[in-house]
C-alpha cells in the first residue's frame, strides 16, 4: 500500500486547496521518506488527522476530537476563514496490489460547517470512475487493508511513543492491536463461537422446568432488548430535537448580537468609556494649546532663524577680527622697538617694518570688505537662538506630533464606540431579544435533560440485560442429561483446552519471533550495542524485559529517557516487520527527548528502513540541519515540504522545501 496524494481544502488551519504529492520517488528512483517540516501548532498533527479521518471517517481516532460528536468534530475542523456553505474536503489517493496488479483508489470526504445529518459525504474513485458500491462498504474494505485496530502502530506520533516508553506494560488498546497484528485474535474468536455452540446445546438438553426458566430469562432479555430499541429510537428523535434546539439557540443568540443586544447590555459601560476618552482628548487638545503659546510657532520660520544664526556668526567673527587687528598693531610696535635693540641695520629694519605694514593693510582691507553688521546680536543671544533652533523647537515639535497622534487615536476610539452605541438596541427591543435568547436556552436545557434521562434509561437496560445473561450462566452441566448432545458439550470443553494450548503455543511462537525482531531493532538503534543482549516479551501482558550480555535482568529504569523511547520505537518496528503487512508508516514529532547520538542513529538507521514509505512530520529542532543533510546524503528523501503558519491569519500554507 502506497499513499500517493493528499488534498486538503479548508480543513483545520489549511485554507483554500492544498495538493500534496506523497509518492515515495525521487527522479524515478525509490526513496521512502516524505519529510514535512513545521513549528509547533503549525498543522503537522492536523495533517496526520486528515489521513486518519479520510481512511476511517467517524471511527477515526483523531487528536482533537476528544468527546465531541462526529458532527461537532466536523464543524470544528472547518477552517475559520471558510465562508458559510463553502465545502471542506479531504482526499487521499493510494495504490495497492489486487490480483498481482496495482490498483489506484481515491477517498474523498466532504462536508460544510453544518454537515447534513451530522455526517460527511464519502466518495470512492477507482481510476477516473466513482464506485458507489465500494463507498457503501468502505468500512469493511479498509479493514482488510489497514484495520483500524492496528492503524496506531503504523500512524503514530511522538507522544504515543513517549507514553509507550514510560509504561511498564502497553495500554489495552496497544495490546489489542498487537493481538490483531500477530493474528492471535482468531483463536479468541473461535473460543467465543464455541461458547455460543455450548449454550445452544445446553438449552436443548435442559429439563422441562429448567427450559421454562431459560425461556423466561430469554423472554425477559428479548423484552429488555425491545425496550432498548424503543429507547434508542426515542434517543434518535431527542438527538434531532436537541440539534434543532441548539440551532434555534444559536440563531436567537446571533440575532441578539447582530441587532445590538450585546451592545445594549453594556450601554452604561460604553457611555462611561466615551466620557473618559472625551476627557482624555480634551486634555490632549489643551496640551497642544499650551505648546502653541510657547516657542513652537517659531518653527514656522525655521529657515529665517537659521539665516539669523549664520549672520550673527559672521558679525561676531568680524568684531573679533577688528579686536585682533588692534592687538596685532600693538604687538608690531613692540616688535619694532625690540628689533631696534638688536642693532639691525636700517635696511633690514625698513624691510621688516614694510612687511608688517603690508600684512596689517591686507587684514584691514579684508575686514572692511565684509558686509556691514545689521543684526548686532551678542554672543549670548546667538547661543540662545542656536539652542532654540537645535534643541527646544525639535523637542516641542516632537511633543506636539505625539499629542496629535494620541488625539487622533482617541478620536477614532470615540467614533468607534459612538458607532457601536448608535447600533445598540432600544430598551424595548433589547428586552424582546433577551427574552428570545432565554427562551431558546431553556428549550435547549430541557432537550439536554430529556436526552440525558433517556440515555440513563438505556444504560440501566444494558445493566439489566447483563444481569439476565449472567443468570443463564448459572445453569451448569449437572442440569443436563446424558443425551447425545452431551458429547458435543464435552468435546467442546476438550477443544477449548486444545484451543487454549494452541493459542499459548501460537503466542509463544509469534512472540519468540517478535522478541528476535525487537532485540535486533533495538540493538541496531542503540549507539551502545553491548548494553542489551536480549529483549523478552511477556505472553500475558506483553511487558518488555531486558537482559544484559551476561544474561542478567537489566531494569528498565537504568535506561535513559531517550533509550526508553528507542525501545518503544524498536517495539513498533519489530511488530511491523513480524506482521508481514506492507504498509506506509507515518510519524508525527518523533524525536522529542533523544540526545544527538540517539537522534542520529534513528535518522540514519530507522527512518530510511522503517517501511517502503515513511511520512515524517518534524519541527526544526527534531530533524535539524545536520539530520536532514544526512538523509539527503543517503538519498532517502523523496519529497520535502514546509508547513508555514501565519499567526495573524491563523492559516497554514504548504511549500516545497524544508527549513534548510
Amino acid at each position: 500500500m502506497i499513499f500517493t496524494e493528499l488534498v486538503l481544502q479548508n480543513f483545520g488551519a489549511y485554507a483554500d486547496r492544498h495538493i500534496i504529492n506523497l509518492r515515495p520517488e525521487n527522479n524515478g528512483s525509490a526513496s521512502p521518506i516524505i519529510l514535512f517540516g513545521g513549528m509547533n501548532g503549525g498543522g503537522k498533527t492536523t495533517l496526520m488527522d486528515a489521513i486518519r479521518l479520510t481512511l476511517y471517517g467517524q471511527r477515526a481516532q483523531c487528536s482533537t476530537r476528544g468527546n465531541l460528536s462526529y458532527s461537532d468534530f466536523l464543524s470544528q475542523s472547518v477552517n475559520q476563514q471558510t465562508l458559510p456553505g463553502e465545502i471542506t474536503q479531504i482526499e487521499l489517493t493510494f495504490e495497492h496490489i489486487v490480483n498481482d496488479q496495482w490498483k489506484e483508489l481515491k477517498i474523498i470526504r466532504a462536508w460544510t460547517r453544518y454537515p447534513q445529518d451530522g455526517k460527511d459525504s464519502l466518495s470512492i474513485m477507482e481510476g477516473d470512475y466513482y464506485d458507489d458500491a465500494l463507498a457503501n462498504t468502505w468500512d469493511e474494505y479498509i479493514e482488510n487493508l489497514l484495520p483500524l485496530g492496528i492503524s496506531n502502530l503504523f500512524l503514530f506520533d511522538g507522544e504515543q511513543v513517549k507514553e509507550l516508553a514510560e509504561l511498564e506494560t502497553p495500554p489495552q488498546t496497544v495490546i489489542e492491536a498487537i493481538q490483531s497484528l500477530l493474528g492471535l485474535e482468531l483463536a479468541e474468536r473461535l473460543a467465543i463461537d464455541l461458547d455460543v455452540l455450548v449454550n445452544r446445546k445446553r438449552k436443548a438438553l435442559a429439563k422441562k422446568a429448567q427450559l421454562v426458566s431459560l425461556e423466561e430469562i430469554e423472554h425477559k432479555i428479548k423484552q429488555q432488548q425491545a425496550t432498548k430499541e424503543q429507547i434508542k429510537e426515542k434517543l434518535a428523535k431527542l438527538q434531532k430535537e436537541l440539534e434543532k434546539a441548539q440551532a434555534k439557540y444559536e440563531q436567537a443568540y446571533d440575532k441578539f448580537r447582530s441587532e445590538g443586544g450585546r451592545i445594549a447590555a453594556k450601554r452604561s459601560q460604553l457611555e462611561e468609556q466615551i466620557k473618559n476618552l472625551t476627557i482624555a482628548a480634551e486634555n490632549k487638545r489643551q496640551e497642544l494649546r499650551n505648546l502653541a503659546t510657547g516657542v513652537l510657532p517659531l518653527a514656522l520660520i525655521s529657515p529665517l532663524l537659521e539665516q539669523a544664526i549664520v549672520q550673527g556668526e559672521k558679525e561676531l567673527k568680524s568684531q573679533q577680527a577688528k579686536l585682533a587687528l588692534a592687538i596685532i598693531k600693538e604687538r608690531d610696535e613692540r616688535l619694532l622697538e625690540y628689533l631696534v635693540t638688536l642693532s639691525l641695520n636700517s635696511h633690514q629694519l625698513e624691510k621688516t617694518k614694510f612687511f608688517l605694514n603690508e600684512e596689517n593693510k591686507n587684514l584691514n582691507e579684508e575686514i572692511e570688505d565684509r558686509e556691514a553688521p545689521w543684526l548686532s546680536i551678542e554672543e549670548e543671544g546667538l547661543k540662545q537662538l542656536t539652542n532654540l533652533l537645535n534643541n527646544l523647537l525639535p523637542f516641542q515639535f516632537k511633543s506636539a506630533r505625539e499629542s496629535i497622534k494620541q488625539l487622533q487615536k482617541l478620536e477614532v476610539e470615540i467614533e468607534t464606540l459612538e458607532t457601536q452605541l448608535a447600533r445598540a438596541a432600544s430598551p424595548e427591543d433589547y428586552q424582546k431579544l433577551d427574552d428570545a435568547v432565554k427562551k431558546a436556552q431553556q428549550e435547549l436545557l430541557n432537550c439536554q435533560t430529556a436526552y440525558a434521562m433517556e440515555q440513563k434509561r438505556c444504560d440501566d437496560i444494558d445493566k439489566e440485560i447483563d444481569r439476565a445473561k449472567k443468570e443463564l450462566e448459572k445453569y451448569s452441566e449437572k442440569a443436563f442429561d446424558r443425551a447425545n448432545d452431551e458429547h458435543i458439550i464435552q468435546s467442546v470443553a476438550k477443544v477449548q483446552k486444545t484451543l487454549q494450548l494452541f493459542k499459548e503455543k501460537l503466542t509463544l511462537k509469534k512472540l519468540n519471533k517478535l522478541e528476535v525482531e525487537v532485540t535486533e531493532c533495538f540493538r541496531y538503534l542503540l549507539h551502545k550495542s553491548n548494553l542489551v543482549h536480549r529483549v523478552a516479551i511477556d505472553s500475558e501482558n506483553f511487558r518488555l524485559s531486558l537482559y544484559d550480555p551476561n544474561g542478567q535482568p537489566l531494569p528498565k529504569q537504568r535506561l535513559s529517557a531517550g533509550e526508553k523511547q528507542l525501545l518503544a520505537i524498536a517495539f513498533l518496528w519489530g511488530l511491523a516487520r513480524v506482521s508481514g503487512r506492507n504498509l506506509p508508516v507515518a510519524i508525527d514529532t518523533p524525536l522529542g527527548r533523544l540526545d544527538s547520538s540517539h537522534r542520529n542513529n534513528l535518522v540514519e538507521r530507522y527512518f530510511p528502513t522503517a517501511s517502503h514509505q515513511v511520512i515524517l512530520l518534524s519541527t526544526d529542532t527534531e530533524i535539524g540541519k545536520a539530520q536532514v543533510q544526512q538523509l539527503r546524503k543517503q538519498e532517502a528523501i523523496a519529497r520535502e515540504y514546509l508547513l508555514k503558519y501565519d499567526p495573524n491569519k491563523r492559516q497554514t500554507t504548504v511549500e516545497e522545501g524544508y527549513f534548510w
